[in-house]
């Protein structure tokens, strides 16, 4: 079950792999996210002394949040994976023109979860076919449904 999903990444970049990481929150951030108050549309991966850390998410946190807790709604959070997917990753990344994007939170298993995509970045006119290609599916639909 998808919580946030990150719409523009599909349009920015073409996603290769994809990988399931759990993500170090505070119990704030949990009850946010269960409300639907989170957002990881602005956030990025990086890879800092050979972990991943989730920067620019956006976890709104809730009113009733308590007295003594300052919540910071874009804090630096760590994601975790195993060494050997870390390493990969570190690998791939290293390469010319591939990077790291979140592409959702959800659940598995009761526990909050973001998949994470190793991404190539589109140019310009890359962005443009994509366009063309969903307004020519949209059109194809709308005259299937027609005729039928």
């Amino acid at each position: 079950m998808s919580i946030a999903d990150n719409k523009r990444a599909h349009f920015d970049y073409f996603i290769e792999e994809r990988y399931e990481a759990g993500i170090v929150l505070e119990g704030w951030e949990v009850k946010a996210i269960r409300a639907g108050r989170a957002q990881i549309k602005e956030g990025y991966v990086v890879i800092r002394a050979g972990e991943l850390f989730l920067i620019g998410a956006h976890i709104s946190p809730l009113g009733s949040a308590s007295t003594h807790i300052h919540p910071d709604a874009t804090r630096t959070r760590k994601l975790l994976l195993h060494a050997a997917e870390i390493r990969k990753l570190i690998g791939k990344v290293e390469q010319k023109g591939y990077t790291m994007v979140p592409l959702n939170f959800h659940y598995a298993r009761g526990l909050v979860k973001c998949e994470i995509g190793l991404a190539k970045g589109k140019k310009q006119h890359d962005k443009r076919q994509t366009e063309k290609d969903r307004d020519w599916n949209r059109e194809k639909a709308r005259v299937l449904r027609v005729s039928s």
